[in-house]
């Protein structure tokens, strides 16, 4: 698949932490409850993708789903985020990534019954977002 934001692996190593690549290039997951950005905000944020910047989530649909990474109910739009079926774990999944690069988020899940516009969790690995003021 083609993006905008295209790297080799040695550009992506020298630009992200050893952790960050191991979320963001090789779908990795961070450990639950580690992310300051699990909690729900009060402040308006815009959460964009750490590995290119590219505006991702905001404030207005993050809520606390108490599952130990930050969610979301959607995304900013549809066209900033892109849907894979991942069949990982021994489970069917949906992962998300950043449509403009390709990095690993997290993945969407439905029908838990959070009291959102959506029914949906988008469950985001906090150290695959950085934040910044609306």
């Amino acid at each position: 698949m083609s993006y905008e934001v295209e790297k080799s692996d040695a550009e992506w190593r020298a630009e992200l932490t050893p952790e960050e690549y191991h979320v963001l290039r090789e779908a990795g997951t961070e450990r639950a409850g580690t992310s300051p950005l699990e909690h729900a905000d009060d402040s308006p944020f815009v959460y964009s993708c750490r590995a290119c910047g590219a505006e991702l989530f905001e404030t207005a649909t993050k809520f606390d789903a108490h599952c130990g990474w930050p969610s979301f109910y959607a995304p900013l739009a549809e066209d900033r985020v892109e849907y894979i079926e991942d069949r990982g774990f021994g489970t069917v999944r949906t992962e998300v990534r950043c449509a403009r690069c390709g990095s690993h988020l997290g993945h969407v899940f439905s029908g838990e019954g959070f009291p959102t516009p959506t029914d949906l969790r988008y469950c985001i690995n906090g150290i695959a977002l950085q934040r910044r003021a609306a």
